[in-house]
């Protein structure tokens, strides 16, 4: 997933291996995906090896010169080829591989953002709808002696109804965001 990132973070401009890591600590950590520094170098080792990107070293007075990159046109294919591929959500809601594709597919127009948010929105309903019978789960417990199973089952159908909440909550913004976007010209 990194790849896709620094591929479609390249894609609005060109960048040194600091700023995406600086975007990835800062607007980025809203994705839900977090890395390191050392973690983007070598991600964009390996994507200059590969071809799908190359850098230029770009002087900064007061400063150590920097490797500015930018994508190549074999980065450009790989990161629309991903865009335009079938999007499969992840059983987790608001899992980070949605935001990636959201945003950075997203980013590529229109259609694009709004197949995604209407690939999210179907498989979350579908997902409220399927109830999850927390009740017969209790119902199962066997805890060791120093567990009461009635403080359990409460623990675990508050950990529940917290996950439905969200995804709800989720739902709503999904509806919101898709609704906004279908009605733009």
């Amino acid at each position: 997933m990194l790849d896709t990132v620094i591929l479609g973070l390249l894609a609005l401009r060109p960048l040194s291996g600091y700023d995406l890591g600086k975007w990835m600590d800062g607007p980025g950590r809203f994705i839900g995906y977090r890395v390191t520094l050392p973690q983007v170098y070598r991600a964009l080792a390996k994507l200059v090896e590969r071809g799908l990107v190359e850098f230029e070293v770009e002087p900064r007075p007061g400063k150590p010169d920097a490797k500015v990159y930018r994508l190549t046109a074999d980065g450009k294919q790989t990161l629309l080829d991903w865009a335009n591929s079938p999007y499969e959500p992840a059983p987790r809601p608001m899992d980070p591989d949605f935001m990636v594709r959201f945003l950075l597919g997203g980013i590529l127009g229109r259609d694009t953002a709004i197949r995604v948010l209407r690939t999210e929105l179907d498989y979350r309903r579908e997902q409220v709808r399927t109830p999850t019978r927390v009740g017969e789960l209790a119902a199962a417990l066997e805890p060791i002696d120093e567990i009461s199973p009635l403080w359990a089952a409460d623990v675990m159908r508050a950990a529940h109804e917290q996950g439905r909440a969200s995804t709800a909550s989720f739902i709503g913004w999904l509806e919101v965001t898709l609704a906004d976007f279908e009605n733009r010209d």
